[in-house]
């Protein structure tokens, strides 16, 4: 077969990438080709899986791989599980623990750059020499497509194994720069972060079994208390559940078992099957990255990415105190990343809605507060002229019989003068009266500009209309009889008249 790229009819391309072996350079298909074809390689036995999306694992970046994760070298909390040495049960042995940046910012510390695999990939992807003809051309081309795609595998030479494309080869072109914020948590804190094959609703109705569940895992230590810190919503039906044991001593005290030790008793064989058992698909520490740690990845860039646009992305950093530069390599990264947008934009929105439902209520509780404070202001001057005039009446009846004093003799020589001032027509009386017309009006304006407008349900009007309709047509109709029977009298006085004027003709 000359140059074949097909594949049998009916195959979809993922199935042929994924599953179909495909004979020497396949391409897109699955068919294989034997030592005389013409476009061959001269290996016709090789049955790799290649094609245009290959069989190579995707090593995206995110955050769904872990985060700051540790490995350990004592045995730490399993000891401390094991014998029950109370508070000091989990440092039982001394632990060199080395930080690894796994998930978020994993990124091998020392780049493949062997002399002879960067001359393979640049012979597979410029001069080929496989056929010796002029398709080593077209070969060249097709390796440089499957190295911008970022899998397959680039076939140059007989005698030479072919080139293993990935997503993490410099020529890749399906890769970007984000970023992402960095946690702010201490190894203290013991936060440790589990993902369940779970949706939400299932895990808090089962928080308590969980919880139960996990403690058992731990060793069913009484000394050991497990707590769930927060319980979030992934995509893909998961669920993030934010854990810390704390473990108490015989005289009382208590403290945080170390995120690290907590991870580092989940990573063993036996541990890590259980959780398994229990939902766990993926389990991470939630701790803040160090100085040095940051140092190193802001200063070697993730493989494939080209260290120009890590300098670039460095530059753009909108908060370089919170956010850290995150690769994002190929369409499933994306995809990942675009879902994690959207359920944060759900949460937001849903806290948004009940921020709103709570302003609402405390609207309404304001309005009654001012009511009930309009209505206590009312009650409070009420209550003052009451009480003032009861002491006008005390004060009354405690002078009755003595004379006037000089002090009260003043007091009413001015109570007459303000009398005398009010009553005054061009002073203060003709204001006054002038105040009370305007507010006189104004209150019958209000009164009328306050009366209650009815409204008609929209049914119930259009029955009126079609009675009133209903109703006009029966006028329009007895009309019409009326003007009929006014033409028959007409008729009738016209044939009376006549015979009048006939008959007086005749006597005459």
């Amino acid at each position: 077969m000359a140059f074949n790229f097909g594949a049998p009819s009916g195959t979809s391309g993922t199935a042929a990438a994924t599953a179909a072996p495909a004979g020497g350079f396949g391409g897109f298909g699955t068919t294989s080709t034997t030592a005389g074809s013409a476009f061959s390689f001269s290996a016709p036995t090789n049955t790799g899986t290649t094609g245009l999306f290959g069989g190579t694992q995707n090593k995206g970046f995110g955050f769904g791989t872990g985060f700051g994760t540790t490995t350990g070298t004592g045995t730490g909390l399993g000891t401390g599980l094991g014998t029950g040495l109370g508070f000091g049960g989990f440092n039982t042995q001394q632990q060199q623990q080395q930080t690894t940046l796994g998930g978020l910012f994993s990124q091998p510390t020392q780049a493949p750059t062997q002399s002879n695999q960067l001359i393979n990939t640049a012979s597979a992807l410029s001069a080929p020499t496989l056929l010796g003809d002029e398709r080593d051309a077209i070969l060249a081309k097709w390796n440089q497509l499957q190295a911008f795609w970022g899998t397959g595998k680039g076939y140059f030479n007989n005698n030479i194994p072919p080139v293993e494309f990935t997503q993490e080869n410099p020529f890749c072109r399906f890769k970007a720069v984000g970023y992402s914020c960095m946690p702010n948590n201490k190894d203290e804190d013991g936060l440790v972060v589990l993902v369940f094959n779970k949706k939400e609703t299932d895990i808090r109705s089962q928080q308590q079994q969980l919880v139960e569940s996990l403690h058992k895992v731990l060793g069913g230590n009484q000394t050991l208390t497990v707590n769930v810190e927060g319980i979030k919503t992934l995509p893909d039906d998961q669920t993030e559940v934010v854990i810390y044991v704390v473990e108490r001593s015989p005289n009382g005290t208590s403290r945080r078992v170390p995120a690290t030790t907590l991870y580092s008793h989940f990573e063993q064989a036996n541990i890590k099957t259980q959780l398994q058992q229990l939902g766990v698909t993926l389990s991470m520490t939630r701790t803040e990255l160090s100085p040095a740690q940051i140092k190193q990845i802001l200063q070697n860039p993730p493989a494939g990415v080209d260290p120009i646009i890590w300098e670039q992305a460095k530059v753009d950093n909108p908060d370089s105190e919170k956010l850290i530069p995150v690769p994002m390599v190929g369409f499933k990264e994306l995809l990942r990343r675009l879902k994690v947008q959207e359920q944060m934009t759900k949460q937001h929105q849903t806290r948004l809605d009940i921020i709103s439902e709570d302003i609402s209520e405390l609207q309404k509780n304001q309005t009654t507060t001012m009511a009930k404070i309009a209505q206590y202001k009312r009650k409070l001057m009420d209550l003052s002229h009451r009480t003032l005039q009861v002491l006008i009446k005390q004060e009354i009846q405690r002078k009755s019989g003595y004379a006037i004093q000089a002090d009260e003799e003043q007091l009413r020589v001015q109570l007459d003068t303000i009398q005398c001032e009010l009553n005054a027509p061009t002073q203060f009386k003709g204001r006054l009266n002038e105040l009370m017309s305007q507010i006189r009006m104004q209150n019958h304006f209000g009164a009328v500009k306050s009366e209650e407008r009815y409204y008609i349900d929209a049914d119930l009007l259009r029955e009126i209309k079609q009675h009133l309709k209903q109703q006009q047509e029966g006028l329009s109709h007895l009309i019409s009889i009326i003007k009929d029977d006014l033409e028959d009298i007409k008729l009738v006085e016209h044939g009376l008249n006549e015979t009048i004027h006939i008959r007086g003709g005749v006597f005459s």
